[in-house]
């Protein structure tokens, strides 16, 4: 075991990916451990980090240990010392804290046990998926036609780009299309990506909100092929998740508006010396000359001493 950890970790310059996946792994089960013991209220366990009433959560310190360990990656130069790989862990470390609370980042707002909550989950095994192939030598697909010596002809080189940029167009719309796993892999393996692309759409996706309109041929299909072949999957994936990040059941009450204030009427404007406008509740039925004359009698009536002139506010 000594034997091949050399072989093929240390000697092959990986020492630090190895150990950015063993601390990202390491991170994210004790994480889960710590919030899941934290939720059963187990007394002896710390708890939350809460100075001065203020939750702080744990992506906040994963920040922390990101830039620690990225900061001195930079500038660590030796790339097999035990410096390296402190550096390397410490950035796995705060990266699994910070990717365990992805949910709360995407949809600012604690969702951390409910359904939206295994956005967290999906974004680690994404991540421990990815480190783990990078870990075994397998490289994205065209890596190492691209940077090893200049191809013998233009001609070559023009249609081994070619094909890197259409397996690279595929993972794309592969991603678009909901098909997150497969877009991934074909970013490794060729083809893939490309049949998937072409392939429906998973209901709910970007690019079934952008081309699958409501009652349409292709929405119709892609639900039921969504309901026959991916739901079964994924209901096996959220059990295996279950076993490891606890489960997902929250369910937040949405926030109620406050009510709104009543509205009160504006009162008359002063000023002009014409008195108080007529409320308009009142109907008026005063016409021609005499009305005019009736208002200014109001008027007079309604003056007080010193010149001021009474307003009349709004009737309650």
């Amino acid at each position: 075991m000594a034997e091949w950890f050399v072989t093929h970790v240390v000697q092959t310059g990986r020492l630090p990916l190895f150990s950015f996946f063993v601390a990202f792994v390491a991170g994210f089960l004790l994480i889960r451990v710590s919030v899941r013991m934290i939720r059963a209220q187990v007394r002896w366990w710390p708890g939350n980090v809460r100075p001065g009433g203020l939750h702080i959560h744990h992506v906040v310190f994963g920040v922390a240990f990101m830039l620690l360990g990225g900061v001195a990656g930079l500038l660590i130069t030796e790339r097999e010392g035990p410096a390296i790989v402190i550096a390397a862990a410490t950035f796995g470390f705060g990266a699994a804290l910070v990717l365990d609370e992805f949910a709360l980042i995407l949809h600012l707002r604690d969702v951390y046990w409910t359904e939206q909550g295994r956005a967290s989950v999906d974004a680690v095994f994404v991540a421990i998926a990815l480190t783990g192939l990078l870990l075994t030598g397998i490289r994205p697909f065209g890596w190492s036609e691209l940077r090893g010596p200049d191809p013998e002809s233009w001609l070559v080189h023009s249609g081994l780009v070619l094909m890197v940029l259409v397996n690279l167009a595929g993972s794309v719309v592969s991603l678009l299309k909901g098909k997150i796993w497969t877009g991934i892999t074909g970013v490794f393996v060729p083809a893939i990506s490309v049949i998937a692309a072409i392939r429906l759409a998973v209901p709910g996706s970007p690019w079934a909100r952008w081309h699958y309109p409501a009652g349409s041929r292709k929405l119709d299909l892609a639900l039921r092929r969504d309901r026959r072949l991916r739901r079964p999957i994924i209901r096996a994936k959220i059990r295996v998740q279950e076993i490891i990040a606890g489960r997902h059941d929250l369910i937040l009450e949405r926030p109620v508006d406050p009510p709104a204030p009543p509205r009160r009427l504006p009162g008359p404007q002063a000023g002009d010396g014409q008195g108080a406008a007529a409320d308009p509740a009142e109907p008026s039925t005063d016409a021609g000359p005499a009305a005019a004359e009736r208002n200014t009698f109001r008027a007079g009536s309604s003056a007080r001493p010193g010149g001021a002139t009474a307003v009349r506010g709004p009737r309650r």
